[in-house]
């Protein structure tokens, strides 16, 4: 299993158990990624870091005063 935290502009978007999908977005050296429909982002990650899975769990959503984040679990076993 593997943790992932993106950050939302938003309350309210995805819930706790909530299964999302995610696309991945590439930038000149590294690689981002989106819960669709456009709802929250990742930070960037390097090549080797990239998700191996598109869908996931939201497994907690958190709220600081830097925003709001979805910790979204992924089942990455091969």
């Amino acid at each position: 299993m593997r943790m992932m935290e993106f950050k939302m502009e938003r309350q309210g978007l995805v819930e706790v158990g909530d299964e999302v999908t995610v696309t991945e977005s590439a930038l000149p050296t590294s690689y981002y990624y989106t819960i669709q429909p456009m709802v929250a982002m990742s930070k960037n990650y390097q090549g080797y870091e990239r998700l191996k899975s598109t869908k996931g769990i939201i497994r907690e959503i958190r709220t600081t005063d830097r925003g709001f984040y979805a910790v979204v679990e992924f089942d990455e076993e091969e």
